[in-house]
């Protein structure tokens, strides 16, 4: 297989890196078996690094309603909205595995209206679609319909958090022509 970039920018070595990004970067190296290529691309601004992290494991690793395969599959349907190969590609992955079903990610990432979800799961993706392109028209019905499927203020929030924030690591991962690893397109099959 020809090798690819991983990056526009210039990847640090491991060895140059600061020690807490290393330490980080080698535990889920331990964990996942290989070092998705996000953690390397964006160690290149050690600061942003830790801002973008901290604010990635506040939103995803959190307890609350929404499942952890519910956040991965907001990722997946808006990053697919936004042309973002690389988060497409990991999240889906990681949503395969979370929620234990080797097809889900493709059908919501294709078109999450006829994805096997159930119908409070669609409502959620369609409130997400909306904040990640039409932000400015969320409205009282958004939080009214949603709120019918059971959903809190703060789940409404967790959403809207979740898109938002993947919004930014879209436009990122695009800015830096991010590769996914080829280990995420074989995970959870």
């Amino acid at each position: 297989m020809t090798e690819f970039a991983i990056s526009r920018f210039p990847v640090p070595s491991l060895k140059d890196m600061p020690e807490d990004i290393r330490s980080r970067i080698l535990a889920v190296q331990e964990k996942s078996g290989f070092v998705p290529n996000v953690f390397l691309v964006l160690a290149y601004r050690p600061d942003e690094f830790r801002a973008f992290f901290a604010y990635h494991d506040a939103l995803m690793e959190k307890p609350g309603a929404l499942t952890k395969a519910e956040r991965e599959m907001i990722v997946v349907a808006t990053s697919n909205a936004n042309q973002c190969q690389y988060c497409v590609v990991a999240h889906g992955a990681i949503l395969r595995i979370r929620a234990k079903n080797p097809l889900i990610a493709d059908q919501i990432a294709v078109n999450y209206r006829k994805a096997d979800i159930t119908p409070r799961q669609k409502a959620m993706l369609d409130f997400a679609m909306k904040v990640s392109s039409r932000a400015y028209e969320v409205g009282d019905e958004d939080f009214s319909n949603l709120k019918s499927f059971g959903f809190s203020d703060e789940d409404i929030w967790d959403i809207a958090g979740i898109t938002s924030f993947f919004g930014m690591s879209n436009r990122l991962a695009n800015l830096t022509s991010m590769r996914p690893n080829d280990e995420f397109y074989a995970m959870g099959r």
